[in-house]
């Protein structure tokens, strides 16, 4: 393909034409991508899938931009919602650039073609999270309080409000209080059945116990922060908090950029010695944020090694796949912890792969590692992503979360 250039004045289609034919044979090379897929897929109906994903990653690596500029001087698609039905899309624009170069169509244009992702798509979306309601093609997902568990009357009332999905966060709660949770939604299921998300809590960075200096204990902007595994008592005139996992501390290095309390403040480190490093505070409130136990870490960009389930998360497995209808990831960042979490539910339940998987993208690396977490989750078992949005704009900055989403 041409690079990407203005020229919409004295435009020929003829030489479009050759620029998207040449296109579409780019983007058909992607088959060699989707071979690499076909090892992780075993549910037949995603091939289709998988394989109109590698066509879509494939075109969305060319500049597309003097192109799209070019197929808009003459009133065409310019590709830019294909994501869907790739190859129609290139097939429908060159049949149109074709007749427009008085030439015969090398590709007939079929609106079937073009419905067959919508339609993939909703069939999903049903399997899922169970069909729609009338005149409505999205779902409501409800994340549920401790109310639910003891008032039958609050996941009655939100059925007849139109919920779909009921959201049980596993970080918080037991199981016997779950199960109140379940058996309170199984019991308003003839107002509307409902199905449950069961999120399991995943790893997370927090501040153990902590101390603070006499001046008082909130940080600002300027302060420092010193994280480390052993508290010192006799350095009373300084922030120090202990980090857990303590093991965190050892992937850390000078330059690394680091947050506190969800993003509320944000620095880098600084300094790092054998108790621990110092966490230099340069953005956030500016009426600080008191240090106290339980504050979110993040360092956005550095591989923390963290495995995305804790023993309480595989203790809590036990419980959820019996119970749940689709089952929450979070922290997934790799194909291969996916793999991993499969292997997990499958030592659990026989039948595993009818159990719904939602993997929760909270993270660049996550980000980057989209496609292959997708083809291994969905090559199993229905699939959802869920965009943590929250805990991603503290990994790649507030401003981008709208672009990255």
């Amino acid at each position: 393909m041409k690079d990407p250039v203005e020229r919409t004045e004295g435009l020929r289609p003829e030489d479009l034409l050759a620029d998207v034919t040449a296109l579409r044979h780019s983007v058909a090379a992607a088959r060699v991508v989707y071979a690499g897929f076909r090892q992780r897929i075993e549910r037949p109906e995603f091939a289709a899938s998988a394989l109109n994903l590698a066509q879509y990653l494939a075109l969305r690596q060319q500049d597309l931009r003097g192109m799209q500029r070019q197929l808009r001087g003459l009133g065409l698609s310019t590709l830019g919602r294909s994501e869907g039905h790739v190859m129609a899309s290139l097939d429908a624009v060159i049949a149109t650039l074709s007749v427009l170069s008085g030439k015969q169509p090398s590709h007939a244009m079929s609106d079937r073609a073009f419905l067959r992702g919508e339609q993939r798509l909703a069939r999903n979306a049903d399997e899922l999270f169970g069909p729609p309601r009338s005149g409505r093609a999205g779902r409501i997902m409800v994340t549920l309080g401790t109310d639910a568990a003891d008032d039958p009357q609050v996941i009655a009332g939100l059925a007849a409000a139109g919920a779909d999905v009921l959201r049980i966060n596993c970080g918080h709660g037991d199981a016997a209080e779950w199960a109140r949770m379940i058996a309170n939604a199984r019991a308003a299921a003839p107002v509307r059945p409902m199905r449950i998300l069961m999120d399991i809590a995943g790893p997370k960075v927090r501040t153990g116990e902590v101390i603070t200096p006499a001046s008082g204990n909130r940080l600002s902007v300027g302060d420092t922060l010193f994280l480390t595994r052993k508290l010192d008592p006799d350095d009373a005139n300084r922030f120090q908090a202990l980090c857990a996992p303590e093991d965190v501390i050892d992937r850390l290095s000078v330059g690394d950029l680091a947050s506190l309390d969800d993003g509320k403040l944000s620095g880098q480190i600084t300094d790092r010695s054998d108790r621990g490093v110092t966490f230099t505070i340069t953005a956030g409130r500016l009426k600080g944020v008191k240090l106290k136990p339980e504050r979110g870490l993040n360092f956005p960009g550095v591989d923390l090694g963290l495995d995305p389930l804790t023993e309480k998360d595989r203790s809590d497995l036990d419980f959820v796949v019996l119970n749940a209808d689709i089952v929450g990831m979070s922290f997934v960042q790799t194909a291969e912890q996916v793999a991993d979490f499969q292997t997990e539910l499958a030592a659990r339940r026989p039948d595993w792969q009818h159990l719904g998987l939602m993997a929760k993208i909270e993270t660049p690396m996550a980000v980057r590692n989209l496609p292959d977490i997708i083809v291994q989750g969905a090559g199993r078992q229905p699939m959802a992503v869920m965009i943590a949005r929250g805990d991603l704009a503290v990994e790649i900055g507030f401003e981008r979360v709208a672009e990255i989403q």
